[in-house]
Order: structure tokens, then C-alpha cells, then sequence
């Protein structure tokens, strides 16, 4: 049984030595783990980082360690002409903060070649537990919701993740309202934390406040890589700073963003915990993408499972 002051997920934690944070959904996704791991190394635990990126890792100096994962430094360059390489930076920002933490990007595929990833800097590392991040709520859309925002990169990381060899396996959402952009609706999103909570594999919640020195590390991480890349800059990362700097409603941090309706509200720095087996246990499609070696393998299987649905979970609006 958890006492108040003991947050569920902390406590599993408490027996970790040696943590991987996973950016599960693609592009910023790691930025959102920044904070849990500057607690987690407060708490004496080793951190090493990975990411699924949107660079093109290919083109980039970055050493490809085994196929589709790269080890990035600071001195990693992007030779496409894109200047976004988000996992170079956050190395650059860590230096800055004299932190000595291995990072890794992975290509844009889906479960088993990043299965093999994960299960290649488990071993590498003596990793024994992984907590995969997402910036955004959709990871914890189950498959038959009228609308699933971008599922293929979380769910293929979570699936990846629940494959791989590693013992312990959690899953972080942050960002409530951000999906709203993308259609995904946060009243499902509620009804299927009460679900995972029946399951047992709901781990409770914590929240980024602007007092926090995570806040600040944080804030100082997404100023840094916005004058990076400031034509990209991340619309994840920017809400939720923008949510942290107590701005609210319609309000518009970047100009990517613009000519949309968003929801900047304080429920965005929320920091949704789960035990990631009972998510993918609950995940409806997952015997149909669990084999998945490409993206498009993954919306061959995503779309054949939506075809035999005979009726979907329609979109409500949270009754307040």
C-alpha cells in the first residue's frame, strides 16, 4: 500500500540503479523526460538518454553503433541541410550543465528493428529499467477511439520496449490538452487511465511547477535548443513551457502554431505515470503491429485492425 507523500511511480523506482529515458513519440519527446531526470538523478540514479528522431541520422556525423541507432555528441553535424537534430543539442545543453549522460537516437522505424536498439544499450549499459516519455497524450489512446492522433511512434516504441529484455518498463505522458491539435480526445484519454487503474497499472501523477528547479532546468533547456533551431521550434515543448509560464487559452509560443486553436492550460505540466506493460497489455491492435519492421508495416497492420472494428469510441468533450 502507497502512502500520500509517495508517489507510485517513485516508489518502483526507489530499486532502480541504472535508467534509460526513452523520448518514445519522435522529434522534441526527450526534452519532456529532462525533468524527470534531473529528480532521478538527484535520487542517486544513473541516466543514460535515447530518443526516436525525426533527423535524418544518415546524414549526420553521429556513429551508428548497430543498425537504425546512432550514439550522438555535441559535436555531431547535420550534413542534410535541415539544421534540426534535436538529440545534438540536448547533448550540448548537458555539457553546458556539466552532466556526463550517453544519448542515442533512433531511426524513424517501428517495433522490431527498435527493439533490437533498446535491447543493444540495455546491455551496453546494465540498464535495468526504462521509463519511455511522451510529450503528448495519444500514447495512451487504445485503438478504438474515433481518432488516435500519431500513434505509429509511440506505439511502436511501447511495443519495442515491452519486447525488449529489460525488467522494470514505465510510460510518462506529459501535455494535457497539447493532442487536442491533433483531434485526440482527453475525455478517452481519462476514461482509459480509469481503465489502467482497475488493471493496477496506473502509477499516479506529479507536477512540474514554475517554483520547481526542474522548471527551470526545463526552461532553460527549451530556450537553449529554440535558439538552436528556431525555424523548428517544438510545438510539444513550447506549450508546455508556454502552460509553465502561466500564459492560458488560445496563446502561441512559436508561429508553427498559428492559425490553430490551442489549449495552453496548467494541466500541461501534469506528469502522467503507468507501468507500460499494462498499457500495451490493453493496447487493442498490438497483436497486429507487434511485428512490424517499417512504418508503413505498422499502418498496414494499424488499418487492418480499424477495419474488423465494428463500432469506435466516438469523440466527448470533457463535461465541465
Amino acid at each position: 500500500m502507497y502512502s500520500l507523500n509517495k508517489i507510485p511511480l517513485f516508489q518502483e523506482l526507489e530499486t532502480s540503479e541504472h535508467i534509460l529515458i526513452a523520448g518514445c513519440g519522435g522529434g522534441f519527446d526527450i526534452y519532456s523526460g529532462i525533468p524527470l531526470m534531473q529528480t532521478l538523478l538527484e535520487m542517486g540514479k544513473k541516466i543514460t538518454l535515447a530518443n526516436f528522431s525525426f533527423a535524418w541520422l544518415d546524414d549526420t556525423t553521429s556513429e551508428m553503433v548497430m543498425p537504425y541507432c546512432y550514439k550522438i555528441n555535441s559535436k555531431d553535424e547535420d550534413q542534410s541541410g535541415r539544421n534540426y537534430f534535436p538529440e545534438k543539442h540536448l547533448c550540448t545543453w548537458l555539457e553546458k550543465q556539466g552532466l556526463e549522460i550517453d544519448v542515442y537516437a533512433f531511426e524513424r522505424k517501428s517495433v522490431i528493428p527498435l527493439r533490437e536498439a533498446y535491447n543493444y544499450i540495455l546491455e551496453k549499459h546494465s540498464i535495468d529499467t526504462v521509463i519511455a516519455v511522451d510529450g503528448g497524450t495519444d500514447c495512451l489512446m487504445f485503438g478504438d477511439e474515433e481518432l488516435l492522433g500519431t500513434p505509429q511512434e509511440d506505439v511502436s516504441s511501447l511495443a519495442a520496449v515491452y519486447q525488449s529484455t529489460v525488467e522494470k518498463k514505465y510510460l510518462v505522458s506529459i501535455g494535457f490538452g497539447i493532442d487536442d491539435f491533433h483531434g485526440v480526445s482527453h475525455f478517452r484519454f481519462l476514461e482509459n487511465i480509469a481503465t489502467l487503474s482497475k488493471d493496477g497499472a496506473y502509477l499516479g501523477l506529479f507536477q512540474l511547477m514554475s517554483s520547481m528547479k526542474e522548471a527551470a532546468l526545463y526552461a532553460d533547456l527549451i530556450s537553449f535548443v529554440n535558439e538552436q533551431m528556431s525555424h523548428q521550434k517544438s510545438i510539444v515543448s513550447n506549450s508546455i513551457l508556454s502552460a509553465l509560464e502561466n500564459h492560458y487559452g488560445n496563446y502561441h509560443a512559436t508561429n508553427r502554431t498559428e492559425g490553430s486553436d490551442l489549449w495552453i492550460n496548467p494541466l500541461m505540466t501534469i506528469h502522467w505515470c503507468f507501468d507500460l506493460n499494462g498499457v500495451v497489455k490493453r493496447l487493442a491492435y498490438y497483436d497486429y503491429i507487434k511485428d512490424a519492421y517499417s512504418i508503413g508495416d505498422f499502418n498496414q497492420g494499424l488499418s487492418a485492425y480499424r477495419e474488423d472494428l465494428e463500432a469506435l469510441r466516438l469523440n466527448k468533450s470533457i463535461p465541465l
